[in-house]
């Protein structure tokens, strides 16, 4: 079966872009955390976490939907069940993100710890959550 893309796997160019948006989504996260961590320096750590996942969501969700998937509006509720699923997908995948970013900070106390478990458990759940985008969100032939 012939995939949404017109051929039996992902182009390169749209597996690049994928990455290069993760990796857009992560600095967006990053930054975010940063600048949460500089307002409220004490106790820190959730709300970072919190606001820097906010931030990634919505941004890849965009570059996803529009330069991944080439998905088109429909309806307000075909956009509303898309973004609900994508959203519960989210959560899943950022558990993993979360989970990485938590053990790291607890076992070595180092915002470099941090942000490297972070970054691990974003691109777990970047390959995992494409996979699930692809086949049940956006729902591509093939997937």
């Amino acid at each position: 079966m012939r995939s949404h893309y017109g051929g039996e796997g992902i182009p390169t160019r749209i597996a690049v872009r994928y990455v290069v948006f993760a990796i857009l989504s992560t600095l967006a996260n990053f930054a975010v955390q940063a600048a949460v961590v500089k307002i409220y320096p004490s106790q820190s750590l959730v709300p970072s976490m919190l606001a820097g996942t906010a931030a990634g969501f919505g941004l890849k969700y965009f570059l996803d939907k529009r330069w991944i998937f080439f998905d088109r509006y429909e309806s307000h509720g075909d956009e509303l069940l898309k973004i609900v699923l994508y959203g519960l997908f989210s959560v899943v995948t950022t558990i993993i993100f979360w989970g990485f970013e938590i053990v790291f900070w607890t076992v070595w106390r180092t915002d470099l710890a941090k942000y490297a478990g972070g970054a691990i458990g974003l691109a777990i759940g970047y390959i995992s959550k494409f996979a699930l985008d692809r086949k049940f969100v956006f729902k591509l032939e093939g997937a």
